[in-house]
């Protein structure tokens, strides 16, 4: 069946975006661990040689879920075409996170295929599991298939203003069900994972409060003793100390990215305006990364283009955006320089900051702003951190009505620039 053409507006195609963006990180979830890729297809067509990668969880590396996607592309064709539920056994190229098998789910809404799930087991899942994952194929496929159905259904209103008829209208009342029946699904649908992800939300929050408090602890006792008894200690007790205070800093800043994720996923954080001079800010976002940057031959440069009035905007949210940037530029720069640089376009400001860093492939800046994703397979071993980072930028970002846009090439380093809206004074 051939799909007719649609129309989303800006909002809808975000939305519908980020649902096929997500979708492998909700089944990983429910899968307690395991790996999933989402193929989807491409062509109004519908033919299983029209299916493509999409988007993917689970795996250390872009190239490595690319990998796995040519592998299994033939095994997703062939649920595309039966168009049912399908298991596939284990196999060994894919690791523990597939230990179990593979589960097959196709796209499928209004008689519309859209593409299939695949998912990777890590243990053999429960019927609840199964279920779930069912439900969230289905409620992808009911957002993909929303739009077509409204298309007709606006088509089918204009026939019928053109030229009133019994049948036009009968067809238009069909239409308006089926809207209403995939809008109840919808909210059905939305009901159970946002349940879902709730409980995980919430559970990632009390942890993080329970794990502060011990770890703040920790931190207020290294510092006593490093200031009390800093003379009495031998040289080795001091290097000791001092990497337990810059380890537990780390591990408490992570904390707190965490839990900034969750305030503003539960709307809790409140924006507020404040007078401030950005040169000042950008002096202080400076400083705080010079632990980050330790030793290594790498100098950081502030350009301020004038005129440069005091502006108002939210202080402390301005402030941990140019700190994480720079954290991240410094964190990823072994030598040369990071710049940054700042200037007002009417009432709009733009920083700009610029790395000699190991930079970032293609393939990877499409994953950046993802919640835990690292772009070194490697990284968390190389680079501390836990990939959170660029996902706060992002949404503290959003939260200012501003927008952050990252580019980069591999071995040449990386270029962030922020803007945001703010009230310029005087």
């Amino acid at each position: 069946m051939t799909i007719p053409p649609y129309r989303l507006d800006s909002d809808s195609t975000r939305a519908l975006d980020q649902t096929l963006r997500e979708a492998p990180s909700r089944a990983v979830d429910l899968a307690d661990g395991g790996l999933a890729l989402l193929f989807m297809s491409n062509e109004i067509s519908q033919t299983p040689e029209s299916l493509r990668l999409r988007s993917a969880a689970g795996f250390t590396s872009v190239e490595q879920a690319r990998r796995a996607a040519e592998m299994l592309l033939s095994a997703a064709q062939r649920c595309f075409l039966s168009s049912e539920a399908t298991e596939q056994a284990a196999t060994t190229a894919l690791g523990p996170r597939a230990g179990a098998g593979l589960l097959l789910y196709p796209l499928m809404a209004g008689g519309r295929r859209y593409g299939v799930l695949l998912v990777g087991t890590p243990s053999v899942p429960s019927s609840q599991c199964e279920q779930s994952l069912a439900n969230l194929a289905f409620s992808i496929a009911l957002q993909c298939d929303y739009p077509y159905l409204l298309e007709e259904w606006e088509n089918g209103q204009k026939t019928l203003a053109a030229a009133p008829d019994a049948t036009d209208s009968e067809e238009i009342l069909r239409l308006s069900e089926k809207l209403f029946e995939q809008d109840i699904e919808l909210l059905r649908h939305g009901e159970q994972l946002g349940e879902i992800e709730k409980v995980k939300s919430d559970f990632i929050e009390k942890m993080s409060r329970e794990l502060r408090t011990p770890l703040n602890s920790i931190i207020e006792s290294i510092v006593s003793v490093l200031a009390g008894e800093f003379e009495n200690l031998s040289e080795s007790a001091r290097l000791a100390l001092r990497r337990a205070l810059d380890e537990g800093s780390v591990y408490q800043r992570t904390l707190e990215n965490i839990l900034d994720l969750w305030r503003i996923k539960q709307n809790e954080l409140r924006i507020e305006y404040q007078s401030l001079n950005i040169g000042e800010v950008i002096e202080e976002a400076i400083f705080s990364v010079q632990e980050t940057l330790g030793t290594k031959p790498v100098s950081i440069d502030k350009t301020l283009t004038e005129p440069l009035p005091r502006i108002k905007t939210d202080l402390a949210k301005l402030n941990q955006i140019l700190f994480l940037l720079l954290d991240n530029a410094a964190k990823f720069t072994q030598k040369g320089s990071i710049r940054i640089g700042a200037e007002l376009r009417g009432d709009r400001l733009v920083c700009r900051i610029q790395d000699t860093g190991i930079g970032i492939c293609a393939d990877d800046q499409a994953y950046l702003f993802d919640e835990f994703f690292q772009v070194d397979p490697e990284a968390s071993g190389r680079f501390r951190g836990a990939g959170l980072g660029l996902t706060l930028v992002q949404e503290l970002t959003r939260l200012l009505d501003g927008q952050c846009r990252v580019t980069s090439e591999t071995g040449r380093g990386t270029v962030a620039t922020l803007e945001i809206p703010v009230q310029v004074e005087g």
